[in-house]
């Protein structure tokens, strides 16, 4: 496999930066993980308008154009030979001065990588076993609203599904009201009303989830952000999550319990990868 690294295309093996760089230090950093489809990266500017406003919020600059970027992730593609895959883009502050403090790192990194995408069927979405974790998000922090290198609440979260045997861990906020997926944004269906956490809650601003509530509108559902409590999840008509990688993953249970399960899940499912395709 071949890596992109600060505007050279290496090997895996010498895909390498220093022992002192910040992201591996303290998570100082973000990513981004999109699907390419046929050769192309999907919601490309979506996803690179999301690092780019978490870039400027955490003060670190893109050593590259969004136009730069988009070339180099071609021919990433290309090099790879991988038209149907998972991007991932990594930006760090880079090496700086020992502690907390910023100062110093002028010299941020950029890495994109390639990974094999999981098989998707387009007209059933996979059913995903969730587990409600103790691990709990701020509620209303800004911080929340990008993709940080730093996940630990998420990696604790998912350790905690693995070990129930489930597919995907949902985490709650400092209120008590469910957030999101440790990898996905959540969605449930209420009397053919389609619900979400708002973003205030503790919500990353998935790109998915934008486009699954455009998609809504098109299908005339109508939307609504609100909360909810993980014990109400197993009274509503059905329950899915949102997530770049496979777009639409359908709960069939919560903490070993089963799921109401939607017809609107697999419409709306069929009606992403619809788009994708096109």
């Amino acid at each position: 496999m071949v890596v992109f690294l600060n505007g050279k295309f290496v090997t895996e093996a010498k895909a390498q930066v220093s022992v002192f760089d910040r992201s591996f230090l303290y998570g100082d950093g973000l990513f981004e993980t999109l699907r390419v489809v046929r050769g192309q990266p999907i919601a490309w500017r979506q996803h690179v308008r999301r690092l780019t406003a978490g870039a400027k919020f955490l003060r670190i600059s893109i050593p590259f154009s969004a136009t730069a970027l988009y070339a180099f992730a071609n021919e990433l593609i290309k090099r790879n030979k991988l038209p149907d895959s998972l991007l991932r883009i990594t930006l760090s502050r880079g090496v700086g001065l020992r502690g907390y403090s910023p100062n110093g790192a002028n010299e941020p990194s950029m890495v994109m990588s390639l990974n094999p995408a999981p098989p998707i069927n387009p007209e059933s979405p996979p059913g995903w076993r969730l587990h409600v974790a103790t691990p709990r998000l701020p509620a209303d922090d800004r911080l929340s609203h990008y993709k940080t290198c730093n996940k630990l609440a998420q990696i604790l979260a998912r350790a905690e599904a693995d070990a129930a045997r489930a597919d995907e861990a949902l985490l709650c906020n400092t209120r008590g009201f469910v957030v999101e997926g440790a990898s996905s944004n959540l969605f449930w269906i209420k009397n053919n009303q389609l619900c979400t956490p708002p973003i205030t809650s503790g919500v990353l601003t998935g790109v998915t989830r934008e486009l699954i509530l455009q998609l809504a509108a098109k299908l005339d559902l109508r939307t609504l952000e609100t909360t909810i409590r993980p014990n109400a999840l197993r009274g509503v008509d059905g329950v899915f999550l949102s997530l770049s990688s496979i777009g639409v993953a359908e709960g069939i249970s919560v903490n070993g319990k089963p799921l109401k399960r939607s017809p609107l899940t697999r419409k709306i499912h069929g009606a992403y990868w619809q788009l994708l395709n096109s």
